[in-house]
């Protein structure tokens, strides 16, 4: 022991982390199976390359030229014509952003809540900002149970509430009248934080909470260019509120928290927004066509609107998870027990996975 006067709660907590191991087939991580394309690369050289020769500078502390531009993405994707750059914020990566909205909000004394099973980094965002953390569970069939939801907003009377839609692990959606019940509850005594990580995969026609954010000022809706940008190493986060909600972030933020390299990478792809989400559609018919074939095999399979699929139940999913590791396939243990969560990769990539998983069936039964 080091003596070291570590907080009790990090003392007994594990780092957050998936396993990284180098082998031929990697599911577990949600990642965009496609790397950017070469226009889309040229255009991050160039940008760069710009960003480079000032470097002895610091960059644009209010990233001024990127929240525009995010503005006119998410007033393209979501069809919601009144975003403005003032209702933007931007970091490294959505973590940062919630945690940002989490030291506004949260904080002793403070309570959030969340509907479980749920992204498992949402309790961390909590302990790492002294706020307490009450979660409740969702309903059967992992549905949104939503008079238990508004009956635990009522008992904890939360200054924060999460809801991340499409939902991790599940995929599942939170219907927009379902986001909307809980920003009446929550108008005047907490800030709702919609969590679209993976919005741009939901279904054709189904809408996003962004569609809400005139209406209700203590709304937050973040998004990430990690997913269906395929940008997960460049780590950028952002979110949509009232101009308000965003100038109290803006308090916490660290100096110059956004690198100009950052911000000219991300930059180079919205300029090719149309290219970088082109493969949307593909990846969706393939999210349908593995959850038929998982259901084929026997297994319940979440109903996914995310590029990932949750398919239990078993009774060890350890020994399912190890086997598939052995023939040089991850997926993912997370959420509940006895299920397993695995992402869309490419054609290849989903066929090694069936077969795998199909000589595990046969192996372990």
């Amino acid at each position: 022991m080091s003596g070291l006067p570590v907080r009790p709660e990090i003392a007994a907590a594990e780092p957050y982390g998936a396993p990284h191991p180098d082998v031929p087939v990697r599911l577990n991580v949600n990642e965009n199976p496609y790397p950017p394309p070469p226009e889309v690369v040229d255009g991050i050289v160039q940008r760069v390359r710009q960003a480079a020769e000032q470097a002895n500078r610091y960059p644009d502390r209010d990233f001024t030229a990127l929240r525009s531009a995010l503005a006119d993405y998410l007033a393209r994707e979501a069809e919601v014509p009144d975003i403005t750059p003032d209702m933007i914020w931007a970091a490294n990566g959505s973590n940062e952003v919630m945690l940002q909205l989490m030291q506004v909000f949260g904080g002793p004394g403070r309570t959030a809540i969340g509907f479980e099973p749920a992204y498992s980094m949402y309790p961390e965002y909590a302990r790492n900002t002294f706020t307490t953390w009450r979660p409740t569970q969702r309903g059967p069939d992992f549905a949104f149970d939503l008079a238990r939801a508004l009956r635990q907003i009522e008992h904890e009377a939360p200054t924060v509430v999460l809801l991340d839609s499409p939902n991790n692990p599940t995929g599942l959606i939170t219907p927009l009248e379902t986001v909307e019940a809980l920003a009446e509850q929550t108008a005047g005594r907490a800030v709702l934080l919609v969590d679209e990580a993976y919005g741009e995969f939901r279904q054709p026609g189904t809408p996003s909470a962004l569609k809400l954010l005139a209406r209700y000022p203590h709304l937050a809706v973040s998004r990430t260019m990690s997913k269906a940008f395929a940008f997960a190493g460049v780590r950028l986060g952002y979110l949509a509120a009232a101009p308000e909600l965003i100038g109290y972030l803006r308090t916490v933020r660290l100096p110059y928290h956004l690198s100009a390299i950052t911000q000219a990478t991300a930059l180079a792809a919205l300029d090719y927004a149309g290219l970088m989400l082109s493969q949307i559609a593909e990846l969706r018919e393939r999210r349908k066509r593995l959850a038929s074939a998982l259901g084929a095999m026997g297994f319940t399979v979440t109903d996914s609107e995310a590029n990932f699929v949750l398919f239990g139940r078993f009774e060890d999913r350890h020994a399912t998870w190890r086997k598939l590791l052995a023939q040089g396939v991850i997926i993912r243990q997370v959420g509940p027990a006895g299920w397993l969560r695995v992402s869309v990769g490419t054609e290849a990539e989903t066929l090694a996975f069936l077969r795998a998983l199909a000589r595990t069936r046969e192996e372990l039964e």
